[in-house]
């Protein structure tokens, strides 16, 4: 293969990466939204995400993000059994559903900070 094409492959390749990846998860929008409910499930196989039913009945599905973000806020499978409060402060989905891509995750008064750099200290 000559290099043009070579450089054709890839650009292709990348564009069908690319654009699977924006079809398989949702975008996060730019603005904060914080909700609270009780915990339904919480799954850390890929992707790791919490169930939450609030109490108006709307069930949210919180996106947790990379597995190295929540090892660093110490939040694993162990912190919540179903039940529990769990209050999330986020980004909510851009085309409004109730998705949500954590920043900082509250169970049981523990905060973890998936996203420190994006939230207030903890007070």
């Amino acid at each position: 293969m000559t290099f043009p094409r070579l450089g054709l492959a890839l650009a292709a390749a990348l564009a069908t990466t690319a654009a699977f990846a924006q079809e398989g998860e949702p975008r996060a929008g730019e603005q904060k939204a914080q909700v609270t409910g009780e915990l339904q499930s919480i799954s850390m196989t890929p992707p790791p995400q919490l169930e939450l039913l609030a109490p108006d009945g709307a069930r949210w599905i919180i996106d947790l993000g990379e597995p190295e973000r929540m090892e660093r806020a110490g939040l694993d499978a162990g912190a919540a059994q179903p039940g529990v409060a769990v209050h999330v402060l986020g980004l909510r989905a851009a085309d409004g559903e109730n998705r949500m891509q954590a920043l900082r995750v509250t169970i049981d008064g523990t905060a973890y900070d998936l996203h420190p750099e994006e939230v207030e200290p903890k007070t």
